[in-house]
């Protein structure tokens, strides 16, 4: 593995620029964007079809929640799966997936919500087999030098697909139908499955392959060899785990309560979208000398969003705390899935990927659940406040393990 470039050893802006026209990344940047698309799109559509009258609340909640646990459970095996069997047929294969399973939901839709699970599930599954298979296509598509700048362009088609895809999926559900929608999300799937370019070749393996438990336990080895993944994961798991369950759910309370109506809410979202938008677009070509710190200010700079709803400031400040809170994700997210690229093994790479997303998103939806009965028990202000020092706190401490300042094992 090669080493760690310096601080002084910085790629040319233009040469970092130059992979945007690269045939090859414009294919896998056109194959992420639609399996974004097709991410954020889906659950807005079961919204519309709730409303329409076709599917209830408990249906909706359940389709959702069986989506989620094939997301969940596809993770690690996927992360195996790239790393034994290289990282394109992976994409290809869950992708297909996604987009056989699909039709199946619009086909149950009104009809028959079991139908509609199952196929949620597969669905699901094919979502995050493609994650950890896309990160280390990624590094095999691009060279090393230009890797920060592509993260940066994949995370803006990510925020473009999140600001766009719920509002494309009303558009066309107005002009045609929620059935004619989903078949067009199976679509997407489909172009994220069949544009991606080839990366490296499948590893060879001399002898019997261990088991996929055991490939996958490697992964956590492999993890564990980085001081600055294991301090940065916790903290951005637990940034998740309190930030984004105050957005998810008390966000929307006080938005109701304290300030009238959901006007709030939206505008604090397309806020936290258009940061996240400015942040890519700074860190797509900023390279400071302790790019690991900086992230781990980005991170805690979320604390601003159960602080600001904690203060009930003018509505203008609670949208102001979400677009900077989006700016600091993403300078934490670009530069982090970069340091992953870089420090770890290539034939472990899809693997420590699983990790890194089974930990953080994966346990997001646990804090969605609990966060509720804590604002029923001990009520909104102290779970507020518990939240934005979590926020901070957390990467705050991991800063303190020495190989964070540059996300690299040498300091």
């Amino acid at each position: 593995m090669s080493p760690s470039p310096s601080p002084s050893a910085m790629p040319d802006p233009a040469a970092a620029w130059s992979v945007l026209l690269e045939p090859r990344f414009v294919r896998l940047w056109f194959g992420t964007t639609a399996s974004g698309l097709a991410t954020w799109a889906l659950p807005f559509v079961l919204g519309l079809a709730v409303l329409e009258g076709s599917l209830d609340a408990v249906g909706l909640g359940v389709v959702l929640a069986t989506r989620t646990v094939g997301f969940l459970a596809a993770v690690p095996l996927a992360g195996v799966l790239a790393d034994r069997y290289a990282r394109r047929p992976v994409v290809l294969a869950s992708g297909l997936a996604a987009a056989a399973a699909t039709p199946l939901i619009a086909l149950g839709l009104g009809t028959s919500v079991l139908l509609m699970a199952v196929a949620a599930a597969v669905a699901g599954a094919g979502q995050g087999a493609c994650r950890p298979a896309f990160q280390a296509l990624t590094a095999e598509v691009v060279d090393p030098d230009r890797r920060q700048t592509a993260n940066a362009a994949i995370t803006l088609a990510v925020r473009v697909s999140t600001l766009l895809g719920p509002t494309l999926a009303a558009l066309f559900a107005l002009l045609t139908s929620v059935q004619t929608v989903l078949l067009g999300i199976a679509a997407l799937w489909l172009l994220a499955a069949l544009l991606p370019p080839a990366g490296g070749a499948a590893p060879t393996v001399a002898g019997p392959r261990p088991g996929v438990v055991r490939e996958f336990a490697d992964g956590f080895v492999e993890a564990r060899r980085h001081p600055w993944f294991g301090a940065g994961l916790a903290a951005l798991t637990a940034v998740v785990f309190t930030g984004y369950s105050v957005t998810g759910v008390a966000l929307p309370l006080v938005s109701r309560d304290v300030y009238g109506s959901e006007v709030v809410l939206a505008a604090a979202a397309t806020g936290y979208t258009v940061g996240a938008l400015l942040g890519a677009l700074l860190v797509a070509r900023w390279r400071p000398s302790s790019p690991g710190w900086w992230a781990m200010a980005g991170l805690g700079v979320y604390a601003l969003a159960p602080l600001a709803l904690l203060l009930t400031p003018h509505p203008a400040f609670v949208v102001a705390a979400y677009v900077v809170a989006g700016v600091g994700i993403e300078v934490f997210n670009v530069p982090w899935f970069t340091a992953i690229q870089r420090e770890v093994e290539p034939r472990l790479l899809a693997r420590v990927s699983s990790v890194d997303f089974l930990f953080s998103y994966g346990l997001a939806p646990v804090g969605l659940a609990l966060i509720a009965p804590a604002i029923l028990t001990f009520g909104l202000t102290p779970v507020l406040a518990v939240c934005a020092v979590v926020c901070l706190a957390a990467p705050a401490l991991a800063c303190l393990v020495p190989s964070t300042r540059r996300f690299a094992r040498a300091v």
